[in-house]
């Protein structure tokens, strides 16, 4: 499965080893799902997970960022969309671009157009998982 992780579930992921968005996290690290970038989303990643004020271990950004130089990176045009958080078209236009099975986020509203239709899935963390085990 090729999805788009939102920076959201990385840092969910990262704080706490034993949440669902670390399993997605995992799922990622070990291969078993394929994680599609471009370099706004991995920017992006470095950026907020650095944040002194969310306590990302060093160590744990690193090994993440690390991750990123083997995901698929891609070059996305930009789409005419409107999102409620501009912040997230990157992340669509990569689903877009790279064709993927989903875009993996804890804020799945954020990623509703006003205008326009995107055939992408928007999951959270937990119903990715439950897709991915047949669910």
């Amino acid at each position: 499965m090729r999805i788009v992780l939102d920076t959201n579930v990385v840092v969910s992921g990262l704080l706490s080893d034993v949440s669902v968005p670390a399993q997605v996290v995992d799922l990622c690290i070990a291969g078993d799902v394929d994680l599609v970038v471009d370099a706004r989303i991995v920017s992006e990643y470095g950026e907020v997970l650095r944040r002194e004020e969310l306590g990302v271990e060093e160590d744990d950004v690193g090994d993440f960022l690390a991750l990123v130089d083997y995901a698929e990176h891609v070059v996305a045009a930009p789409l005419a969309l409107t999102l409620p958080d501009p912040d997230d078209l990157p992340f669509l236009e990569v689903a877009v671009a790279g064709a993927v099975d989903a875009i993996v986020t804890g804020n799945v509203k954020h990623f509703r157009p006003a205008e326009g239709r995107v055939a992408i899935p928007m999951l959270t963390p937990r119903q990715f998982l439950d897709r991915l085990a047949g669910r």
